[in-house]
């Protein structure tokens, strides 16, 4: 549309959305001396950060060093590309992975997050432990963290302040139409934008265009994730990148919702089908599991020793408190588990002992799995009922290393940054077998942390004096 627009407020730097993208770009930028406010569809904090372990990958970090750990930006970049194959957003391999232990330098030391590196666990695809997370593992208290940095520098934080449309002067991005819950609009001009408002995993529609593999499963991840800044960047002309890439979780633990962490795959468990068999090589990873946890029998059930449930519940809190709330079903041996989880006890008991043979290296595994964490289970057993899931699209927004949208000729759509799920991630071109664990926060924080910075230094320069324009992109 072509109506003028009359700024009800202006200031340097807006970002839209505020998980942990968001909240680290409005720190970022207020770093460099530029005024932030953060607007949040939600009336409380809820984003895919928020619902994760908080482990955020730092390749060459002093956390590392202390521990006696080698490590660098190049190594792990191989190991993104190993897993990820070719995609759309090789550079940002590099750049990601080589600002990633100053990443978590900066999220401890100005942030005042807590972290501490994960030396447990490194899961599938990290040649080295270099997951640095807050120590109960919980993405809600890096979230916490972040929102009291924000609070203590004084940037706005409106919860319940939508964002419906872009606000566009003379080609560039200047601003924000917003509503908030009571439908009072407000016109926020900025210098710069920053779209911090996740992908579009809660959007069926782009899901099923995109995404056509996921389709089907049950989406766990933030309800906020509905795909405006696709939708937004796109009618603007933005370049997309990676659409059909996802990170799905096979170990959403029903009927509860809670996840059940991979380490216990990691430590020797494995998962059956409905009728009692396994179906393929669980190290895969969760995410690229879940493609073959979609076409198999349901119902799931992970299956492991005692030894491992102590072992994972002493590092990891919240599958503690999943055991705990009856999340564990106990048994003394095969037989008894079979009919506690209503598998057939002659087939289930075969699959035990074949899984056995393999991990005392007295047979190959029928699947291709070698790595057997803590060896053959032992009684007691354990079994926790899984379904596959989706939680967050890893494709979106092309953008440089300094997380600013490119045109579909290569050019940056001036005063526009993305991040997060609203930008390309790192995950391969399409399905969940690229994806390595922490890549979302990388994506999320690192492109945040990039936009927040470039965007600081940049927006006054972008301002421009020319009429602006609402570009009506409402999703």
């Amino acid at each position: 549309m072509g109506d003028n627009v009359e700024f009800d407020t202006e200031i340097d730097v807006l970002v839209i959305g505020a998980g942990g993208c968001g909240l680290v770009a409005a720190l970022a930028a207020a770093e460099r001396g530029a005024t932030v406010a953060v607007v949040e569809k939600a009336p409380r904090l809820q984003g895919n950060t928020a619902l994760s372990s908080g482990s955020v990958p730092g390749a060459g970090s002093r956390f590392q060093r202390a521990a006696g750990i080698a490590d660098s930006p190049a190594r792990y970049a191989a190991d993104l590309r190993r897993i990820a194959g070719p995609h759309d957003a090789d550079a940002l391999v590099d750049r990601l992975a080589g600002i990633s232990a100053e990443l978590v330098e900066w999220l401890v030391d100005s942030a005042g997050v807590a972290m501490t590196l994960v030396e447990t666990y490194r899961h599938v695809g990290h040649g080295v432990p270099r997951l640095h997370a807050p120590p109960a593992r919980r993405g809600a208290d890096l979230v916490a963290d972040l929102e009291r940095a924000v609070a203590a520098r004084d940037i706005p934080l409106a919860l319940g302040q939508e964002a419906r449309a872009l606000i566009t002067r003379d080609g560039a991005v200047r601003g924000a139409l917003t509503v908030d819950a009571e439908g009072r609009e407000a016109r926020i001009g900025a210098g710069a934008v920053i779209l911090a408002s996740n992908g579009f995993a809660a959007a069926r529609d782009l899901v099923a265009a995109h995404c056509p593999q996921a389709a089907r499963a049950r989406y766990a991840g933030a309800p906020g994730s509905t795909g405006e800044a696709l939708r937004w960047g796109t009618a603007l002309g933005a370049a997309t990148g990676n659409l059909g890439a996802y990170q799905a979780h096979a170990g959403l633990a029903e009927p509860s919702g809670a996840l059940v962490t991979w380490t216990v795959v990691e430590r020797g468990g494995f998962i059956v089908d409905g009728n009692g068999a396994r179906f393929a090589d669980e190290t895969l990873g969760y995410s690229a599991f879940a493609a073959p946890a979609l076409a198999a029998a349901p119902p799931l059930h992970m299956i492991y020793d005692a030894r491992i449930a102590d072992d994972v519940a002493a590092g990891q809190p919240e599958f503690a408190e999943l055991a705990a709330a009856g999340g564990a079903l106990a048994a003394d041996d095969a037989a008894a588990l079979a009919a506690r989880i209503g598998v057939p006890a002659e087939t289930f008991a075969a699959t035990c002992r074949a899984a056995a043979d393999a991990a005392e290296g007295g047979a190959t595994d029928t699947f291709g799995r070698r790595q057997w964490g803590l060896g053959a289970l032992r009684p007691a057993l354990r079994a926790t009922r899984i379904a596959p899931a989706l939680f967050h699209t890893q494709g979106g927004l092309m953008v440089d290393g300094d997380a600013r949208v490119l045109a579909r000729d290569g050019t940056w759509i001036r005063g526009l940054y993305a991040g997060g799920g609203a930008a390309v991630g790192i995950s391969g071109l399409s399905g969940g077998t690229g994806y390595v664990s922490g890549n979302g926060l990388l994506a999320a924080l690192g492109l945040g942390y990039l936009a927040g910075r470039a965007a600081g230094r940049q927006a006054g320069a972008e301002a421009g004096d020319a009429p602006a324009t609402e570009l009506q992109t409402q999703s």
